[in-house]
């Protein structure tokens, strides 16, 4: 595999999404991912640090110049726990669970941002803002209510799908529903 391939095209596909979804540096981005399916084998079967790194290290390119913050899922052996940093843990006031992702139960990709990270956590549900997810590895339980895909120029990383979301707040009411100030044409 061209693990710079592959971290080009994993700051791509980042970078498209933050810029759809306007993410802030009070927002959070879901990374999942599974290198197996990057390297085109079966989810679960090669797993792969080298391009765990690849990808992180694309995400961590547009980290640094937006400044949002990420978390990365881990697999069903950790009931898709994340791997963020203890100040992602403390501004969004999350809740710590005890376990360190490993390759064999958590995936390479959690695992991998777990070693890398300056402190990291383990948590067990997240609500985040935008969610990129490489190889079909289902991050969906962690965005917000209402989840809008975002159609991304990088449609694979290595051999593996590429789907992307971001969020926005729910629209209420009924007919006579506005949901922006210019619209509303009242005075008062």
């Amino acid at each position: 595999m061209d693990v710079t391939q592959i971290e080009s095209d994993a700051y791509d596909a980042v970078a498209e999404l933050v810029a759809a979804a306007n993410l802030s540096s009070h927002q959070i981005l879901v990374v999942g991912g599974s290198t197996s399916e990057v390297a085109g084998k079966r989810i679960g079967t090669h797993s792969s640090v080298e391009i765990a790194q690849a990808i992180i290290q694309g995400v961590n390119r547009v980290q640094r110049q937006v400044g949002f913050h990420v978390a990365y899922q881990c697999c069903e052996h950790l009931n898709r726990a994340l791997a963020v940093e203890q100040a992602t843990l403390d501004h969004f006031d999350l809740e710590q669970v005890s376990a360190v992702p490993i390759i064999g139960a958590g995936g390479a990709l959690a695992a991998t941002a777990f070693k890398i990270f300056s402190q990291p956590v383990l948590v067990e549900h997240i609500v985040a803002h935008a969610g990129i997810d490489i190889g079909d590895a289902l991050i969906g339980m962690h965005l917000k209510h209402v989840a809008v895909p975002v159609r991304l120029k990088v449609k694979e990383i290595g051999f593996a799908h590429v789907t992307a979301a971001r969020t926005r707040p729910k629209l209420i009411g009924g007919e006579r529903a506005v949901y922006t100030l210019s619209e509303s044409g009242d005075s008062c």
